[in-house]
């Protein structure tokens, strides 16, 4: 399934798997470029020794091109040069201006993505040197730019920046997902909580539990989570923290239920703190269920676990059988 995104990125599927903080991996991202979509690892956080060795394993993996994701909220200079250095094949930038960086990546020979939230974030973006636009919806899970849903957004940055090809975000979990960005003119999406259910996602068994048991109305737009992170809006699964800062009446930051409470545990040890942005990975331990629980709200199409690359597949025998249903109907 070739289009102008495939082209400018060098996959074979116009699928991206979304680079969640916490649970993306060399192997996770590796296991879907191999399968001819584009593996991404979220390097925001990881140090620069972290940040070199997590390209370079995913190098050892896959011959294929995949992506690396800098959030620009956070200072990434440094760890951008390491990328570049190491010769990462795609940069997607993130929460912030990617003018000051885009002639450095392509001087690199690398391909910019850019996460826009609005035509006019994107049209911006496209002209500083951006070469394929991610436009995210309000649907996604994790951090969201935006306060446009992503049929609406789709079209606007498409007809923004055409013939730059937009990848879209938010809300897009099975085949019929993608058909439907297809028809709405971008050229592949952007898929993330559906990879949480990849075999390759390394995230913690109740977490994958409450992802497989959510409909699309269990996720909740908020600020709550922001330890690490403030003012940073983001999609979550709804769950006892959120129930008890509800029931409290929604208190500011400072004086909501439990703050500054250790609930779980690192694999390391370390404390998982309530209202903090942090991936419940596997080998955490104690509340799981008190976490930031990232999922959007295409969480009702995530129903089993399965390697990334039956993932990938049936993404595109689905989007193929969809279209040719739509075909069908307006033969009728």
């Amino acid at each position: 399934m070739r289009t102008a995104l495939t082209e400018r990125l060098g996959i074979e599927a116009p699928i991206i798997q979304a680079p969640m903080g916490g649970a993306t991996s060399p192997a996770l991202a590796a296991a879907v470029s191999n399968a001819g979509a584009l593996g991404m690892l979220a390097l925001s956080w990881a140090d620069e020794a972290q940040v070199r060795e997590q390209i370079r394993q995913t190098r050892r993996l896959t011959e294929r091109p995949f992506g690396v994701n800098l959030v620009l909220a956070f200072p990434q200079d440094a760890r951008l040069g390491v990328c570049l250095e190491e010769g990462a094949p795609v940069i997607s930038l993130f929460w912030g201006d990617p003018a000051p960086f885009a002639e450095r990546v392509h001087r690199a020979g690398a391909v910019l993505i850019h996460t826009a939230a609005s035509a006019a974030d994107a049209r911006a973006a496209v002209d500083s040197g951006a070469d394929a636009i991610a436009a995210q919806g309000w649907e996604a899970g994790g951090h969201v730019l935006g306060e446009v849903a992503t049929l609406p957004l789709v079209r606007a940055v498409v007809s923004a920046v055409d013939p730059t090809p937009v990848a879209a975000a938010g809300g897009i979990a099975d085949g019929a997902g993608l058909a439907a960005v297809l028809a709405l003119g971008a050229a592949g999406a952007w898929i993330g909580t559906r990879f949480l259910a990849a075999e390759e996602t390394q995230i913690h068994p109740r977490y994958r539990e409450r992802l497989f048991a959510a409909s699309e109305t269990d996720t909740l737009h908020t600020g709550l989570f922001d330890g690490g992170w403030p003012d940073a809006p983001h999609r979550v699964l709804r769950n006892a923290t959120i129930a008890a800062w509800e029931a409290a009446g929604r208190p500011a930051p400072g004086a909501r239920p439990g703050e500054g409470e250790a609930v779980a545990r690192t694999p390391r040890g370390g404390a998982m703190l309530r209202y903090q942005a942090a991936t419940p990975v596997q080998g955490a331990a104690g509340d799981i269920d008190a976490l930031s629980l990232w999922a959007g709200q295409g969480v009702a199409q995530v129903r089993r676990t399965q390697s990334a690359a039956a993932i990938v597949k049936e993404l595109l025998d689905e989007a193929r059988a969809a279209i040719g249903r739509a075909a069908a109907r307006l033969q009728d």
